[in-house]
């Protein structure tokens, strides 16, 4: 059996299982990623370059930053003030949906999923709900308005670099409306699903006492998180792990500030235990498993099919990219298939003759497809997963129909938006 072969049956069976057993997904991961290593599949040499180490830094330092601002009660506070200003359960896991998402267009959803998700895990436990579906719902919001500027996401800093693009052209791009707005378009649409999948929700929510925040500087520091990776983006010739940087730079200053104001050198251990390595770990194995489906031509394989059976349609091209892509990025990282696919929408670009602005009706639909797709299933985006793996640690099990229930329709209400503007505008 070749290596290609081997490897589609693995990754079959792997994510199978983790679709399967939830409960057990991180070490599943390990071992998959630890059988494409035994089996030569990705050589031993480069299997930890392949692990993309500015995502797992970020993760890493941000969790470690909202440790501090879970501690400070700042989440108890904002799950009261939304409290206060919405009539129902309905409206206010709608809101938080919405804040989550237009945060997440200027910073990394994952990021926003940690800061949100504990807002939502207060108020739920406030008004005694379960806190499962608001999470998912925090999830997907964050991870379609990934899509939307140039620091939303990776898939996003991919096609910027590729295409040359800085952070205004994400909203107006040679004379014409952007991914953002294309993006806000999709997010309209979905909160109307959100709106219909928790009509049920009604029951009254009550006024509380406010929380008193014990400590502001933990939200400063998630603040200059925001900040400083925006900056960033606009920095030529930057370190590849910058963003990473910024996120640990900033976990380390909470650190030592906290030192300062306990004098308890314990806070160490305590802040170090508030990450949830589980989730690292799964991360980390996905990236060498994914990199195992490029090295051997998997993922190539992929695209080159795209070239074959589009032809010379346009309308055709885009279809199959973007619905593809949706597909696709349901089960598969969409980082390294954003990477193997900018170069063959390039090819297809060419091939079917597109000049002017109309040279770039595919790549955003490769970029919609892609980013929004994760929202398919459990596993398909890192914000998902960072959120399953807030509510396992809280001793709530995501049951992969839980999940898709609320994600195929939002998914496909963004995505049909989203794409029938981007064909519209650009097409």
């Amino acid at each position: 059996m070749d290596l290609k072969t081997l490897a589609i049956l693995l990754f079959i069976l792997t994510y199978g299982l983790l679709l399967t057993f939830p409960k057990y997904r991180a070490h599943i991961a390990v071992i998959a990623a630890f059988l494409f290593v035994m089996l030569d599949i990705v050589p031993v040499e480069v299997m930890f370059s392949q692990i993309d180490w500015n995502v797992i830094l970020m993760i890493v330092g941000t969790m470690g930053v909202v440790g501090f601002f879970i501690e400070s009660k700042m989440p108890a506070l904002l799950a009261d003030i939304i409290v206060e200003k919405t009539p129902n359960v309905k409206w206010a896991v709608v809101l938080l949906s919405i804040a989550a998402g237009l945060i997440s267009a200027f910073i990394d959803n994952v990021a926003t999923v940690l800061m949100f998700a504990p807002v939502a895990l207060v108020m739920c436990k406030r008004l005694n709900i379960s806190p499962v579906m608001p999470i998912i719902a925090i999830s997907i919001s964050s991870n379609l308005q990934g899509a939307a500027t140039l620091v939303g996401d990776t898939t996003s800093i991919l096609l910027g670099s590729y295409l040359g693009m800085n952070f205004s052209d994400f909203f107006f791009f040679k004379g014409k409306f952007s991914l953002f707005w294309i993006v806000q378009a999709g997010a309209i649409a979905s909160i109307l699903i959100l709106l219909w999948f928790f009509r049920k929700e009604k029951n009254r929510v009550e006024p509380m006492p406010r929380t008193k925040v014990s400590d502001y500087v933990p939200t400063v520091l998630l603040a200059l998180i925001v900040v400083l990776l925006i900056i960033a983006s606009f920095i030529n010739n930057k370190p590849k792990l910058i963003n990473g940087i910024i996120c640990i730079s900033l976990f380390g200053v909470g650190l030592i500030y906290k030192l300062f104001r306990t004098g308890d050198f314990k806070v160490f251990a305590k802040s170090l235990s508030e990450i949830d390595y589980e989730t690292v770990i799964l991360l980390a194995s996905l990236f060498v498993i994914i990199a195992g489906l490029k090295l051997v031509g998997v993922i190539q394989d992929i695209s080159n099919f795209f070239i074959k059976v589009s032809g010379q349609n346009v309308l055709l091209a885009f279809l199959l990219i973007v619905w593809g892509s949706v597909l696709i990025s349901a089960f598969v990282d969409n980082i390294p298939y954003v990477m193997a696919m900018l170069p063959v929408v390039d090819q297809i670009t060419v091939s079917l003759n597109l000049t002017g602005n109309a040279q770039y009706v595919l790549f955003f639909g490769l970029i919609i497809g892609a980013t929004l797709g994760g929202n398919l299933s459990p596993i398909g985006a890192s914000a998902n997963i960072t959120s399953i793996g807030i509510l396992r640690r809280d001793g709530y099990e995501v049951k992969t129909w839980d999940f898709m229930k609320l994600g195929i329709p939002f998914t496909l209400t963004a995505v049909a938006v989203g794409s029938i503007l981007v064909y519209l505008i650009w097409g």
